[in-house]
């Protein structure tokens, strides 16, 4: 079992309506965050991706996911069989055959996958605008505060040279 795991799984209460975002870390057995951590990051996402509707070999995942070591996708898929997000099947050939693809729940974790990536697409525009505003608003802010901070050097080094002795 993993370090920060709960060893009996727990209810987190209604996540529907008005919840609350921070039990997920106040409830001691609540463990949303921990399988949001999990199925959320980058290497999980791409895999569940490369499942849907068909079951593909170890070194056909390693070649798809782009950047990824073997020792990462290795982990990626222990993790993901632990929680029953997806099946290993080893075939008994020489060498052996390892498969992996979705479970039926992995499959309705694909189908959220997807809305949020038909999300992302259809506000991508909007995000690169919002980046490219943000940019120039923090370059103009950082221009701003190199100006005063020159500013106060020299009227602190002028103070310094002109005092008395």
């Amino acid at each position: 079992m993993e370090e920060g795991t709960s060893k009996s799984p727990g209810h987190c209460g209604d996540t529907g309506g008005d919840y609350d975002v921070l039990q997920w870390d106040t409830r001691e057995d609540c463990e949303v965050r921990q399988i949001l951590d999990r199925i959320a990051d980058k290497w999980s996402l791409l895999v569940i991706a490369l499942l849907d509707r068909r079951s593909l070999r170890f070194t056909e995942l390693k070649r798809e996911v782009d950047g990824i070591s073997q020792r990462m996708l290795t982990r990626t898929l222990r993790h993901l069989e632990r929680d029953g997000l997806v099946r290993r099947t080893v075939h008994p050939t020489v060498p052996p055959r390892v498969d992996y693809e979705l479970t039926p729940l992995g499959a309705t974790l694909h189908d959220t996958i997807q809305t949020l990536v038909t999300w992302t697409e259809r506000h991508q525009n909007e995000i690169a605008a919002s980046r490219a505003a943000y940019d120039v608003r923090a370059a103009a802010e950082r221009e701003t505060a190199e100006a005063e901070t020159t500013e106060r050097n020299a009227i602190a080094h002028a103070a310094l040279t002109n005092r008395p002795r």
